[in-house]
Parts: structure tokens; C-alpha cells; sequence
């Protein structure tokens, strides 16, 4: 099945498989795919699937354009697989096909051996101290828009913070971030838009 991967410097934010005739993408609620910065337009593009697994782009008349390896899009264009779609600060990369399972010897491999991690955040400060918050997606985004905006992605390697907007820097065990994604570890400190929370992984 397509698949469309978006990301912000270098962070996955978004994991969206086309299984709709059309996927729409913009900043407003009702698409699709909802990308809520103002460089993207209300309703910035469109996803059309045909057939099988043909996908063609479509732009919708945006403000600011969409560009495919570089390119501005001006009519419905057929993507290829790999091609790597430009939307303000997001990188969308199409996928033609699911990524396929790993084999060894012809029979899929697991791993029961491995622990499952389960990651939350705890809020140390404010009205909703005490809250749990899991963080149960590929990837979660916390904080206010405009003011301070991370995300967390769970990887194969663990859990990574990544600032993504807002004026106001957060704050990892009291230290600003910066532009580049951290591996939290447990019991780090997060401090966001003046709320405090604490990681924590458990098997």
C-alpha cells in the first residue's frame, strides 16, 4: 500500500498510508492529513490514488506551493517511488509499496526475548500535576503552538525529543534545547511552555 512519511529536520512526525481514492493535506481540521503551521495553506494538496498503487499530486491552489524533489508542482503530477515532497518545513517522502517484514532463511523473524518498553510523561507542575500522559504513537507532540511545540519519537534506538516550534526554548534537565533531536532517558526532566513533566520507561 503507498505510504507518505513526513518529517522536520530529519524527525518523523507523520506516517500515513493511502488506502482513500483522494487524501487531502492542509492546515485545516477537516483534511486528511493536517499540517497545523501557517506556511501550509487551508487546503494545500491532494493525494490521488489509481488503481493499485498509482498516486498522483495534485496542488490546490496553495499560498506558498508544493515541490517535489525541488520542483514546484503547477499540474496533477504522477509521484515515483522515493520522490520527496516539499511543504514549508516538512519533508513528505512517498513509498510505493509497504516496507516488507525482515526474513532470515525465508520465515519472518521476531524477537519475544526483547523487553517492551512503555514510555509516559508524569506533570510535575500546574493544575494537571499528577497526570499520566503515555506515549503509546510513533510519534506524540506536546506543548502549545506558537509558544513551544516538541515531539517525541519512538524509535528502534528509544525515544527522541525533538524541539519543532514556538519562541520559547524548552527545557531538558534544565538545559535549553536546541534544533537537533535528544534520546530521552528515564526520569529526564522536561520543562514546556512553563509545565514541568517527567520521563519514564518501565518494561
Amino acid at each position: 500500500m503507498p505510504q507518505l512519511i513526513a518529517t522536520v529536520k530529519g524527525v518523523e512526525v507523520k506516517h500515513v498510508y493511502l488506502h482513500k481514492d483522494r487524501t487531502t493535506l492542509g492546515r485545516k481540521p477537516g483534511n486528511d492529513i493536517v499540517l497545523d503551521t501557517m506556511v501550509v495553506s487551508g487546503q494545500h494538496c491532494a493525494f490521488d490514488l489509481v488503481g493499485v498503487a498509482d498516486v498522483y499530486l495534485q496542488d490546490l491552489g496553495s499560498t506558498n506551493g508544493t515541490y517535489v524533489n525541488d520542483r514546484m508542482v503547477k499540474e496533477r503530477t504522477r509521484l515515483n517511488d522515493g520522490d520527496v515532497i516539499a511543504i514549508g518545513p516538512y519533508r513528505i517522502r512517498y513509498l510505493q509499496a509497504s516496507e516488507e517484514p525482515s526474513t532470515f532463511g525465508g520465515t519472518q523473524a521476531f524477537m519475544p526475548d526483547a523487553p517492551q518498553l512503555h514510555a509516559s510523561f508524569t506533570v510535575e507542575s500546574g493544575s494537571s500535576s499528577g497526570l499520566e500522559v503515555p506515549v503509546v504513537k510513533a510519534v506524540t507532540t506536546f506543548g502549545k503552538p506558537g509558544v513551544s511545540v516538541v515531539s517525541v519519537a519512538h524509535r528502534r534506538g528509544g525515544f527522541f525529543v525533538t524541539h519543532l516550534g514556538g519562541a520559547s526554548a524548552p527545557l531538558l534537565n534544565g538545559q535549553a534545547m536546541g534544533s537537533d533531536p535528544v534520546m530521552l532517558s528515564d526520569q529526564d526532566v522536561l520543562e514546556l511552555a512553563g509545565t514541568r513533566m517527567r520521563f519514564q520507561l518501565r518494561e
